[in-house]
């Protein structure tokens, strides 16, 4: 999974990214490459992510993700 977030971050941000890297508060992400990253979730893991799940706590950094994406799985 991590991988596969990285590689997707990477992609639609152009920038390299670590686990604990601020991906909201630092641009690395932004409305657009937010929203284009939850929808490629949304496939690759078979969740639903609403709008109103795209929020700072949940996309700050590649652990915060990893963990949401997690909690998505176990419900």
């Amino acid at each position: 999974m991590k991988d596969y977030l990285v590689d997707k971050i990477e992609e639609v941000s152009f920038e390299r990214v670590e686990l604990n890297d601020s991906l909201w508060q630092s641009g690395v992400l932004d409305s657009i490459t937010i929203v284009e990253l939850a929808v490629d979730i949304e496939e690759e893991f078979g969740i639903e992510i609403p709008f109103d799940e795209i929020i700072e706590d949940n996309f700050e950094t590649l652990a915060n993700l990893i963990a949401f994406i997690e909690r998505k799985q176990s419900k």
